[in-house]
């Protein structure tokens, strides 16, 4: 009578266990994903946020709002990338606060002096406009977490970068550096500060991380001689400088002429 009994336990157990193996490749065929569906939901500031929601985060908000609102400087008039051919004057008032903010940084560090500084013109995301210059403006032309570095490069690839910014037709941003392009649509007569390019010598030229890595196919950056990150970001230099100026210059220097 106990074999029985235990035969059947026995056998209870197997069809417990061939039923659990069943159910679970059941489950695993009706969960096995065959078609995905998706669509695009609009959150804008017709979007209602539950109350609650918002009486936890008012108090946060208005915190950083009054940051983002902090008065800095005044500008005299509306800086535009789109102002211009080969300089637009935010992307001079940009590589020009680079450029001085930078070199003490870079001087205590190393001894050395920054020669130039190149920027992007895709990297400036918003007009700087006349009237109070706030932090939030700071934040709204330069949104991303972008750091700046020296790169060291040879003159050769100074030049290198002086085909590539007549090649693109934008006006990218550029300190201590001064170039003509002639009717062949060449580069002549660069200069940093003010001196003949020597194509052998070393310069040090402050930039964004991104563009140092290759970023907008800025390849005359590969292959550096070194490169020292800052840890500044850009962000933080438009900053700095806004409260340094109090009103924001607006830059007149000719840094590119073209031949006609």
């Amino acid at each position: 009578m106990v074999n029985v009994k235990k035969s059947i336990t026995v056998l209870k157990h197997f069809v417990l266990i061939l039923t659990l193996m069943a159910s679970g490749n059941y489950c695993n065929a009706q969960l096995t994903v065959t078609k995905i569906e998706a669509k695009q939901i609009n959150v804008n500031e017709k979007a209602a946020t539950p109350e609650k929601y918002e009486t936890f985060i008012s108090p946060y908000r208005q915190r950083i709002d009054k940051d983002m609102d902090n008065i800095l400087a005044t500008c005299p008039e509306t800086l535009d990338r789109s102002k211009g051919q080969w300089q637009s004057n935010i992307g001079d008032m940009m590589a020009n606060a680079t450029l001085s903010k930078t070199s003490p940084v870079f001087r205590k560090r190393e001894g050395r002096d920054i020669d130039v500084c190149i920027l992007n013109h895709g990297g400036i995301r918003s007009i700087l406009p006349a009237g109070n210059v706030t932090t939030r403006n700071a934040f709204e032309i330069m949104p991303f977490e972008n750091t700046t570095v020296v790169v060291e490069l040879k003159g050769a690839k100074i030049a290198e970068f002086v085909k590539y910014f007549i090649k693109e037709k934008k006006p990218h941003p550029i300190a201590g550096i001064t170039f003509t392009i002639d009717l062949n649509n060449e580069g002549q007569d660069i200069r940093i500060k003010d001196q003949p390019l020597n194509l052998e010598k070393s310069y040090f030229v402050v930039t964004s991380d991104y563009l140092a890595n290759g970023g907008d196919n800025m390849n005359f950056f590969k292959d550096p001689i070194r490169v020292v990150d800052l840890d500044y970001k850009l962000r933080n230099i438009l900053i700095d400088y806004f409260k340094d100026v109090k009103t924001i210059p607006v830059v007149q220097q000719i840094k590119v002429t073209q031949e006609k």
